[in-house]
């Protein structure tokens, strides 16, 4: 049967461990259709998989299957798990990387003066929302054998994706749980002064700095907005990447504002790295 299966991984292109892990799920589903969403993930960084992921998986027919493998607890007693959610599947390990999937878009508070979470907080236990169901994964009679300690990858994430494209229920594959990992995700703030502070969710290939700001975080009335990041201030938003002859300021695609330069790599141009803080003042 012919279901998608898509890959998001922190293993990049020079090594087998992708191929590796579409060899495992052709084996048991030769006519699943496999599609790569990155793999060039930093390695280790759970939230800017997660982030990478949310900004993918709405786009996929009903019922895909989504493999997510950013796993630095590999090995460890950190769980495995697969979601259902009302619209896809997705196999991952229980450490925050379905941290966005889990959150309740609705739910998202307008910018207050709080304290912004950090980056190296820990993950927390969330419930499931309406539509959602989990399980742990233990019935290794849907994993490979014998279990390499060092890549679940190919021995219990794509074995369990396949498997799945094969119509096994979800209750087959281990035991319920009522709750899975999050991260602490990063709403923009209101800092004292009055502005609005966020901070660089993930830089794409392109150089441009997605941050965590979304444009209904933004004041209606935009005249004389600027932007601040890395010590640099752009005055005023652009509607497309072409508009200004430097650095410059938009919504993107994601709905998120962006930081660009045009003709180059915002990112390499200001030294900037995930993490760093961008503020909005008027």
């Amino acid at each position: 049967m012919s279901v998608v299966i898509t890959l998001t991984t922190d293993f990049g292109l020079s090594d087998a461990y992708v191929a590796v892990m579409k060899g495992v799920i052709l084996s048991i589903n030769p006519e699943a259709t496999l599609v790569d969403i990155c793999h060039t993930i930093k390695p280790q960084n759970i939230s800017q998989a997660a982030f990478v992921l949310s900004t993918a998986y709405p786009y996929f027919p009903q019922g895909t299957i989504h493999v997510v493998v950013v796993d630095p607890g590999v090995g460890t007693e950190r769980r495995a798990v697969a979601l259902q959610s009302p619209s896809a599947y997705f196999v991952a390990p229980d450490n925050g990387v379905l941290s966005y999937v889990l959150e309740q878009p609705s739910a998202r508070p307008k910018p207050k003066a709080t304290r912004r979470p950090r980056l190296t907080d820990l993950p927390k236990q969330k419930k499931l929302g309406p539509g959602m169901q989990a399980v742990v994964l233990t019935r290794p009679q849907f994993w490979r054998s014998p279990v390499s300690t060092t890549f679940h990858g190919r021995d219990i994430f794509a074995p369990v994706g396949a498997w799945l494209s094969r119509g096994v229920p979800l209750r087959e594959l281990g035991e319920p749980v009522p709750s899975l990992a999050v991260l602490p995700l990063t709403c923009p703030h209101r800092e004292p002064d009055g502005s609005l502070a966020g901070h660089v969710l993930h830089i794409d290939s392109f150089g441009n700095l997605i941050t965590s700001i979304k444009g209904d975080d933004l004041p209606e009335t935009r005249n004389g907005i600027s932007i601040e990041v890395r010590k640099r201030v752009i005055n005023g938003l652009s509607r497309t990447y072409g508009e200004a002859e430097a650095l410059l300021a938009l919504i993107g695609s994601s709905g998120h504002l962006e930081v660009s330069l045009k003709g180059g790599s915002a990112a390499g141009f200001l030294g900037a790295e995930v993490g760093d803080e961008v503020r909005i003042r008027q």
